[in-house]
Order: C-alpha cells, then sequence, then structure tokens
C-alpha cells in the first residue's frame, strides 16, 4: 500500500486516530508507525497518566474509572489541541471512555488491536521498559467492552506483522469517504 503524501486539504475533514487495547497489544508500535505514516502528531496516552495512576500500577492495583477520568479528559483535550490531526495511543477499554474521547473529537476513530489474554499475558511479561506489571493484564480484559460494532471501530488481530497491521489501518482509513486525499502515492 502506498503510504500517504501529505495531510488532507482544507475542507477534507481531519483525521484522529486512537490506537487501542488492552497492555501488550502493541499500541505504542503501531500509533509511532501509523502516526509517521500520516505524518500526524504521536500523543502518547500513557504520558498524561498522573503520577498516582503510575504508583497504583506499579502497586498491581487496577485503575478504576474514577481514576481515569481526569486522564481521558486530558487526552480528549490533547485531540481538540490538533485540529489537523493526530494518533492517540490509549487503552480505551470501556464504551463509556471512547465516547468521552468520541465527545472532545466527533469523527474519531479507533484502531483495536485485538489478542487473547495469554498472548497479553506473554507480551507484558517480557517487558522490561515499562511500568505496568503483568498481574493486571487480567483486570484489562475484565474491564474491555468490545468496540467491534461500534461505528468508527477497526479491529485488527495485533500478533499480525506490525507493517501488515499498519498496512491494513492505512487502507481502511483511506476507504473512509472523507479522508481520499490519504489515497494519494
Amino acid at each position: 500500500m502506498a503510504r500517504p503524501s501529505s495531510l488532507p486539504p482544507s475542507g477534507a475533514q481531519p483525521l484522529h486516530v486512537v490506537v487501542m487495547g488492552v497492555a501488550g497489544c502493541g499500541k505504542s508500535a503501531v500509533g509511532t508507525r501509523l502516526a509517521e505514516a500520516l505524518r500526524l502528531t504521536l500523543i502518547e496516552g500513557d504520558d498524561f497518566h498522573p503520577s498516582a495512576n503510575i504508583a497504583k500500577m506499579r502497586q498491581g492495583i487496577p485503575l478504576q474509572d474514577a481514576d481515569r477520568a481526569d486522564w481521558l479528559r486530558r487526552l480528549g483535550d490533547e485531540l481538540q489541541a490538533r485540529p489537523g490531526g493526530a494518533v492517540l495511543t490509549c487503552s480505551a477499554l470501556k464504551r463509556a471512555y471512547r465516547d468521552r474521547l468520541r465527545a472532545a473529537v466527533p469523527a474519531l476513530r479507533f484502531l483495536h488491536l485485538a489478542l487473547t489474554p495469554q498472548q497479553a499475558l506473554a507480551r507484558v511479561a517480557a517487558r522490561t521498559d515499562h511500568f505496568y506489571p503483568p498481574s493486571l493484564v487480567a483486570s484489562q480484559f475484565e474491564a474491555l467492552e468490545d468496540p467491534a460494532a461500534e461505528a468508527g471501530v477497526l479491529v485488527i488481530d495485533a500478533t499480525r506483522p506490525l507493517a501488515a497491521i499498519v498496512d491494513q489501518a492505512l487502507a481502511d482509513l483511506a476507504a473512509h469517504p472523507d479522508l481520499q486525499a490519504f489515497n494519494n502515492p
């Protein structure tokens, strides 16, 4: 698939995409590659967690809706602050979380990187440079509300090669009627 060569022309809808899924699904890797391909800013959701949230997770304590509320507000603000578009990495596990982000940017698209609990656990356990412990992976699946039936959501097997995931995401985004400018090589 040819990579996009430019941002949408004026008048075209700006592109805002959330790369979502449970811990270990590859949000950061896919988000980085997708943002580069689309020439959009990457917003790394983990960078916006308050220190209290990071401390809870390091201790193996799952975050609750109240813990995520301010974080989601900040992420919505970050998306709004980039009217030309952006790629956000965010777990966005529950429909209410996704709707909160959609309220900030109504045409928001989601790329759900799906994998099994066993695959996520193996990936998180193999990480050495992240605050998120393997003991919390099960809680992510307990919180996850499958977004597959929601409008604007593409579900991709997170175990596919990185390049294949990005190519599939780009193809889906290019097929969106308001984003035809991304089809140009």
